[in-house]
């Protein structure tokens, strides 16, 4: 067991470093979604808000090019949510939950599917897309069926315009194989980039966090983690933390600026909890079963401080407590350029 305890501060900070959001950079896409492990699309205007909050100079038509020229792909791959990842991620993330995905989709799903009709559904369905990207409509037609059972047994992608700013609803569809290219991607090295991102996006983390964070089994990523040279750390509830070597550990007196995220980011999941970015009485305030489509959030000094919704033009925020004159003109301003992003 490490020796060093990080504070809930210095985990934060470090969150915060490793998702671009204690400064702005200048990156790719596709650089910026593999530092920060992509981002969960379920709403297609939450990609282009979270790379606006992190990008120096990011405009809405930059994701939309990159989606079109297939730098960037949207599929169902994490905890089976859509997500945003770049090209060179995309079968590498597939590959490694793969094996986890198949056996929760036949654990769920009663009565319990046969593999082999799974299979026939997949091949019928790759035929019909054979022709080109066909819509969830057409898809269910062809099958006669819910053709989204298939799931892990046919990687699709949602393919543009659909899913994009200007047209939200991501439902055309094309085969991974044929809009991304062929799999080319060896299982163990395919498991250990998904660990490797993980840390490097969310780390120090306790390996049954990396496992909420993709859907799998402790079990499952146990072969990555023995393969790697990690730094072992502790929290202050005496749990182990692992990070990559050399990983950014910032000064915890490190300022953090206001900054808007999109309803799901993935900093305010369970699995991101040591960090204290959603402060625990405010969870049932931004995830509730009364309220499934979830929330804008804003941060103030590294922490969800209030909600926001863009609406007659504008960022209308709600906070959760009084904020201090400086604290409110910098929320005031940061609010103002969010929302002529959107017009």
């Amino acid at each position: 067991m490490a020796g060093r305890v990080l504070t809930q501060r210095e985990l934060n900070r470090a969150l915060l470093a490793r998702q671009l959001l204690l400064e702005r950079v200048r990156l790719p896409i596709p650089r910026a979604l593999e530092r920060i492990a992509g981002i969960q699309n379920q709403y297609a205007p939450n990609g282009y808000i979270r790379l606006w909050s992190c990008l120096d100079g990011f405009e809405r038509d930059d994701l939309t090019r990159a989606l079109e020229r297939r730098a960037v792909v949207q599929a169902t791959l994490m905890r089976s949510t859509i997500h945003l990842v770049s090209k060179r991620d995309f079968w590498p993330f597939a590959a490694a939950i793969r094996p986890a995905q198949r056996e929760w989709w036949l654990r769920v799903r009663k009565p319990r599917p046969d593999e082999r009709e799974l299979e026939r559904v997949a091949s019928e369905l790759d035929a019909a897309l054979a022709s080109g990207p066909r819509r969830h409509e057409e898809l269910a037609a062809i099958t006669g069926r819910g053709w989204g059972m298939v799931g892990p047994w046919l990687e699709l992608v949602r393919v543009p315009p659909s899913g994009t700013w200007e047209e939200r609803r991501a439902h055309l569809f094309q085969t991974a194989q044929r809009w991304v290219g062929p799999e080319k991607t060896d299982p163990g090295a395919a498991l250990d980039r998904l660990v490797r991102r993980y840390l490097a996006a969310f780390g120090p983390a306790a390996p049954a966090e990396i496992a909420q964070w993709a859907g799998t089994k402790i079990r499952d990523l146990q072969p990555a983690l023995e393969r790697r040279a990690l730094r072992r750390f502790r929290d202050e509830e005496g749990r182990e933390l692992l990070d990559l070597p050399r990983a950014p550990l910032p000064d915890p007196a490190t300022p953090a600026p206001v900054r808007f995220l999109p309803a799901w980011d993935a900093v305010l999941l369970v699995h991101a909890r040591r960090t204290g970015v959603l402060p625990e009485e405010y969870r049932p305030r931004v995830f509730s079963a009364r309220m499934p489509q979830s929330v804008g959030t804003f941060l103030v000094d590294g922490a969800v401080a209030g909600t926001w919704r863009y609406e007659s033009g504008g960022v209308a925020v709600t906070p959760f407590a009084r904020l201090d004159g400086a604290t409110r003109r910098e929320l005031d301003d940061e609010a103002e350029r969010l929302a002529a992003f959107h017009r």
